[in-house]
């Protein structure tokens, strides 16, 4: 299991922005993705190539003002996809996300780690 201590993410709301037809990332999801890839850089976290992983996010965030927690998966994901921990988000096959305490700065903590059952997931549920 890898264990990895992040700075608290931007909102999908403010982690997009659009001018004209023109979508592309805000300075602070672009400065999150920076911090995200000198994190795993610094530490030599392991990389996950193409395996089936799981993910689980634990948020602490700056205050008590009230924030969906699901607006911060996108942008975790595709800070770890871009420092390279795992080669692309399709992989993830379960998230859990869970608001932590109120911490001075905010945070963010995520574990993630290989699926066991590394079998294909095509067609399992009878779609294909």
């Amino acid at each position: 299991m890898v264990v990895l201590n992040l700075p608290y993410p931007p909102s999908i709301n403010n982690y997009w922005i659009a001018s004209g037809n023109r979508r592309f990332i805000s300075k602070r999801g672009r400065e999150f993705k920076n911090a995200v890839a000198e994190y795993c850089a610094e530490f030599r976290v392991p990389k996950f190539g193409n395996k089936q992983i799981w993910v689980d996010i634990f948020l602490y965030p700056r205050s008590k003002k009230l924030m969906d927690v699901d607006n911060c998966i996108k942008p975790i994901l595709d800070a770890l996809q871009d420092a390279g921990v795992f080669d692309d988000d399709v992989q993830v096959h379960w998230v859990r996300i869970e608001r932590g305490m109120v911490k001075k700065g905010g945070g963010c903590l995520v574990m993630l780690d290989y699926l066991e059952d590394q079998s294909p997931v095509q067609g399992e549920s009878g779609v294909n």
